[in-house]
């Protein structure tokens, strides 16, 4: 055997070590083929599994599959949620769009599995973590994957690795980070997908601190248990370590936050930006009370300042970027305009958007079937902008062009249900910690909802790293609410 690991080459060595424990260890317990999945999107192109399978691929028929055994061995009612009847009506917008696609049928089943994929992982996050303990760790993996990620695009900017056409500018040396992923934006959006939660509990831990909430060890022994409960799990984690491991854990989510929005702002992506600026409104309207107003003021003053002095405080290559967001929010006709080197990238967004359009307008109800946008965009194409960019540059847009009405109304009345969901658990505590899993998960939807006007961030399997938030989110929303003297000390 290490003969054989010798000689293999390095990537396969590394396969060959960890595909056991990979495959042993969720035996124990189908959480971690959940953890897996969810650690997996950031490398589900970087190596793959013979006949083509991705790693992300791998993992979700091994989470399927222990779930499944854990579930005949020990049988247990299913948490199905409220979301479940809005997830079915997506899903089964998207079959009938597939079946009734005048285009590439594998290409639809390919979208609508994608879309299957978020919602077993949903509905696994849902049944499997129940635990304070549970949550604890699924909000780990959800952090710690886009992460890496980010700290490979930020090597990738400082070291200017990476193709000409993701320089900033042609007197420096730096380029858009893009990791993995491979796309600026798209690595962007996976990034705006856990910035809020790591910030939100960044925050929440310290507060939490301040208020004295991580007791002494000589006390948790007698309030070790209430502890747990009443830091939603993060508390479990703490309360072992004594003082020490609180400050640790806020320090290690001030860093997470630091490097995951260092990484968002080294993509130069703007869509990416305005997604991150409407995360941060989400979470500003989530905190309530006095909080929110202060949340918006300090918002409201720090765009006054950059709309202002962003060009004489930011670095220019940034100001120009910034600045020229507002020109992605005009409407015009994409094949009426004269082409120019500085309008190119808005012409170019326009004419894929204006297909959609047109696409929409031609098969209103079902559209031309998922993942069919590039096979129909020459019918459809405006004026010599002939070359299909994969999507409309609005989810929104792209969607209703791919799924029709039916496709479209269906994704809004999930996020819909989201929405009450998210109402439902801010209400729903007194304690400080959950209550900032909740702000970090209201970040994470409106932060996907405002960069989805710009961008489809539902690629790559990335719905997988969504999901597991909305998850996440059920999961706290099951918890029943502690009764108010038992929060006061």
């Amino acid at each position: 055997m290490a003969l054989a690991l010798a000689l293999l080459p390095l990537p396969l060595a590394a396969l060959s070590l960890l595909a056991p424990l990979a495959l042993a260890l969720p035996l124990a317990d189908p959480r971690y083929s959940l953890y897996l999945a969810i650690l997996s999107v950031p490398v589900q192109e970087v190596v793959l599994l013979p006949g083509g399978a991705t790693l992300t691929q791998a993992a979700m028929l091994l989470a399927v599959f222990h779930a499944a055994i854990s579930w005949l061995a020990r049988p247990r009612p299913l948490r199905l949620g409220r979301l479940l009847p809005l997830w079915l009506a997506l899903l089964w917008a998207l079959v009938l769009s597939a079946a009734l696609t005048p285009y590439s049928t594998a290409e639809a089943l390919k979208e609508t599995v994608r879309w299957a994929e978020a919602f077993v992982i949903w509905l696994l996050a849902v049944n499997l973590v129940r635990r304070p303990r549970h949550i604890a760790e699924l909000i780990l993996c959800a952090l710690l994957a886009p992460a890496a990620e980010a700290l490979v695009g930020l090597a990738q900017f400082a070291l200017g690795a990476g193709p000409p056409s993701f320089r900033i500018a042609a007197s420096l040396p730096f380029v858009r980070a893009y990791g993995t992923i491979g796309q600026p934006n798209s690595f962007a959006g996976y990034l705006n997908m856990a910035w809020p939660l790591a910030l939100a509990l960044a925050v929440g831990l310290t507060l939490a601190l301040w208020r004295g909430d991580f007791v002494p060890p000589t006390r948790q022994a007698r309030q070790g248990s209430e502890i747990a409960q009443d830091l939603g799990g993060l508390g479990a984690w703490a309360a072992p370590g004594g003082r020490y491991a609180a400050p640790l854990l806020a320090l290690a989510a001030w860093l997470l936050a630091g490097l995951l929005l260092a990484g968002l702002a080294a993509s130069f992506s703007r869509g990416a930006w305005v997604g991150a600026a409407c995360g941060l409104l989400g979470m500003a309207l989530a905190l309530g009370g006095r909080a929110r107003w202060w949340a918006l003021g300090a918002l409201a003053l720090g765009a006054l300042a950059l709309a202002l002095g962003g060009a004489g405080l930011l670095p220019a290559a940034a100001a120009a970027r910034m600045a020229s967001i507002s020109r992605y929010v005009s409407l015009f006709d994409a094949g009426a305009v004269a082409v120019t080197p500085d309008n190119f990238a808005v012409v170019e967004r326009m004419s894929q958007m204006q297909a959609g359009w047109r696409m929409f307008l031609a098969h209103p109800l079902t559209g031309v079937g998922p993942g069919n946008f590039s096979a129909a965009y020459p019918h459809y194409a405006v004026g010599a902008w002939y070359v299909s960019r994969g999507h409309a540059h609005n989810y929104y847009l792209h969607l209703a062009a791919e799924a029709g009405v039916a496709g479209l109304l269906a994704y809004l009345a999930l996020l819909g249900g989201l929405v009450c969901q998210l109402r439902t658990a801010l209400r729903g505590y007194n304690n400080i910690i959950i209550h900032s899993v909740a702000i970090g998960c209201c970040g994470i939807i409106a932060a996907v909802a405002g960069h989805n006007l710009f961008e489809n961030v539902h690629v790559l399997s990335m719905g997988i790293q969504l999901a597991a938030v909305w998850g996440l989110l059920a999961t706290i929303g099951s918890f029943e609410k502690r009764p108010q003297n038992q929060t006061k000390r």
